[in-house]
């Protein structure tokens, strides 16, 4: 697996990478991570920059959220 590219001017750290003819994009918010694969073949690397939209992080940026709202429910059950 290598490092493509990182991102540190967005709303969370993003690290995409090529494995396996697909490029891997984890996004790092803190003890959270989500990761999306996406095909060689759907996708030009110059083109990854272009799906990190603001859409694209606002509903990353709302999972977080999630993520945490569920595991502190599942700590305080």
């Amino acid at each position: 697996m290598r490092v493509v590219r990182e991102f540190l001017d967005k709303p969370c750290k993003v690290t995409v990478f090529s494995w396996n003819g697909k490029y891997i994009i984890k996004l790092e918010h803190g003890p959270f991570e989500q990761t999306f694969k996406v095909s060689e073949f759907d996708m030009l690397e110059e083109e990854i920059e272009g799906l990190l939209n603001d859409d694209f992080f606002n509903d990353a940026m709302n999972r977080f959220d999630a993520m945490g709202r569920s595991l502190k429910s599942a700590l305080n059950a």
